[in-house]
């Protein structure tokens, strides 16, 4: 019985404390759905207090009469969308040539590309933007797409999916003279769609939260992302406007948590499979 209740007493402490984090975690969410619903002078001096004594929607009417809502949202889309194909694209193509393929210097080129996760974006930032800038891509959402085109991160996991394919699958294939690209879509494909899908999801949210690189970019507000559209309220130049900055960031956060909602599964599914093997 003592073990027992030891037992009890262990899962009510994990419970919890998984309880806690996880408040930890969901509060700033509702911090700033609550504040977004007060006026300014509310959210200012009851920052604390989640839940507004009058209120209203007038934040998230101000932004749509004072900012290009639409269009901002429209490029940042745009830019998360075209930059989650791309990746996604070159990633799958570097996974399968990683797998599939044998050349010399394999094992180098992979450990040299993996290296490069490792390199702080301050070190790529000042080249990257010195390139775009030549390019006369400065201020435009061709600029801040270009040197998204590819990632590690990417060809990692999906190399890690294709890896528990079973190589009597690809070698049948080639016996019977079966081309890569018809191996890729008809057998490859099929069996890292789920990893491909998360993939894809994480890639969207990450370009759809990006501030450092558009911030560098991007100059006019019909141009802007929509995480530019909210330093726009916090900020020197824009003046602080607490309760409207909440509800930029409720609108921007909308779209990555709902994607994250439908495709968590497979999120958690394909960082689950990349530890598998090496």
């Amino acid at each position: 019985m003592k073990i027992k209740d030891k037992i009890k007493d262990s899962q009510i402490f994990w419970h919890i404390f998984l309880c806690l984090i996880v408040a930890i975690l969901l509060f700033p969410i509702l911090f700033a759905v609550m504040n977004s619903f007060k006026d300014n002078t509310e959210a200012i001096n009851n920052v604390l207090r989640l839940l507004p004594k009058t209120p209203t929607i007038q934040n998230y009417l101000h932004v749509f009469e004072k900012l290009p809502f639409a269009q901002i949202t429209l490029n940042t889309f745009i830019i998360a969308t075209v930059v989650t194909v791309l990746k996604t694209v070159t990633s799958l193509f570097a996974a399968y040539a990683f797998v599939y393929f044998d050349f010399k210097g394999k094992g180098v080129l992979y450990f040299l590309m993996l290296s490069t996760m490792f390199i702080p974006f301050t070190v790529t930032m000042i080249p990257n933007y010195l390139l775009v800038s030549k390019l006369g891509l400065s201020d435009s959402i061709i600029g801040v797409m270009l040197p998204q085109f590819a990632d590690v991160l990417g060809i990692f996991m999906l190399r890690q999916a294709m890896r528990g394919i079973s190589k009597s699958l690809i070698e049948v294939a080639r016996l019977d003279r079966i081309g890569n690209v018809k191996i890729m879509t008809d057998i490859v494909l099929p069996l890292v769609r789920p990893a491909l899908i998360s993939t894809g999801i994480i890639f969207f949210i990450n370009s759809w939260n990006e501030y450092v690189w558009p911030v560098l970019i991007l100059k006019s507000k019909e141009n802007y992302t929509l995480s530019l559209a909210l330093q726009m309220y916090i900020s020197a130049e824009g003046g602080t406007n607490f309760a409207v900055a909440m509800a930029v960031s409720v609108m921007t956060m909308l779209i990555p948590l709902v994607l994250y909602l439908i495709f968590q599964r497979y999120i958690i599914n394909t960082f689950s499979m990349s530890g598998i093997k090496g």
